[in-house]
């Protein structure tokens, strides 16, 4: 069974095709024939060594990959679901070691997996579990009501972007950074105000609310910079662990996906959402597994709209 790892850290060029034993599921798994794993600036991390730590007792290779996208070739006892052979669908993983989403064959908990979006190809479903789970747990953790208003950085990369859709189906009021490149993109996702990114976002957001808005989701993770947009007693959050000193009442948490990966309904609500119309999902390029060097290049080149993927033949 095919899958891309390194052996040796280092830049796009470290990845290679390596082989791994077949497996089959156990009790409660399934086994996903993987057509499309989507490319995330985490898998990068386990490229280059940034998680060489975390991965000190696992051998190589080191698979990266967060997202997967298939079809089930083989169910375990004990499946609980409605999945079943044959059916197309979509998964977060948590890599370690060789265990990552950028293989050919994945055994995988059935509870981090849910049907893939109808009408939908392997490459666009493969872009949805991890980043749009991520959006979700921002919002949970946010906890806003309807009608309160919620500022995103980085609203045009993907986080960013599901955030302020998922925010807009939640019923919020949205004000979103964007480039001049990409003030059509955002405002097509559902942002209500659309200001420039950068250090001056904060002031740009606080014309249009004096008294601050109730949450942030800083996608762009300017920290520091962007905190003065949130009003007293409002929340923050961010994929990063930013934790500042406390300050004016306001409530910081980190985005750490890894709590929903075992969460099947909501990851299932957000195929729902697609289908609906309420989620758009972005495909930036495709790109054949020999040639995953060149989609992490592309990545970290910056500028991507939408998600990279590795397909699988």
């Amino acid at each position: 069974m095919r899958a891309i790892g390194v052996v040796t850290y280092g830049g796009p060029e470290a990845l290679q095709l390596v082989d791994l034993p077949e497996e089959h599921p156990g009790p409660g798994q399934v086994r996903i024939r993987v057509h499309a794993a989507t490319v995330n600036p985490t898998d990068t991390y386990v490229r280059n060594g940034d998680r060489a730590e975390m991965q000190k007792t696992d051998p190589p290779p080191y698979v990266p990959g967060m997202d997967a996208a298939g079809v089930i070739d083989e169910v375990g006892d004990g499946v609980s679901s409605a999945l079943a052979v044959g059916d197309r669908v979509m998964a977060i993983v948590v890599p370690k070691g060789s265990y990552g989403a950028y293989r050919e064959s994945l055994v995988i908990d059935a509870d981090a997996v849910a049907l893939a979006p109808r009408d939908t190809s392997h490459a666009a479903a493969s872009t949805l579990p991890m980043n749009g789970l991520t959006a979700r747990l921002s919002l949970d953790l946010l906890a806003l009501e309807p009608g309160q208003t919620i500022a995103v950085t980085g609203a045009a990369g993907c986080y960013g972007g599901y955030v302020v859709q998922l925010a807009k189906a939640d019923g919020l009021t949205v004000i979103a950074d964007a480039s001049d490149a990409d003030v059509e993109l955002v405002t097509a996702l559902g942002a209500d105000i659309v200001v420039p990114r950068g250090a001056e976002f904060a002031s740009h957001v606080r014309k249009h609310f004096p008294d601050g808005v109730d949450a942030l989701a800083d996608g762009a993770v300017q920290n520091d910079e962007v905190v003065g947009v949130i009003r007293d007693g409002g929340a923050y959050t961010s994929v990063r662990g930013y934790q500042p000193a406390p300050q004016r009442g306001i409530t910081f948490a980190a985005t750490w996906v890894t709590k929903y990966a075992h969460e099947q309904a909501k990851l299932d609500r957000l195929r729902q959402q697609v289908e609906d119309g309420l989620v758009t999902l972005r495909v930036a390029q495709t790109y054949p597994a020999d040639q995953a060097s060149a989609a992490h290049a592309r990545l970290e080149a910056g500028g991507t709209r939408g998600r990279c993927v590795i397909a699988f033949g």
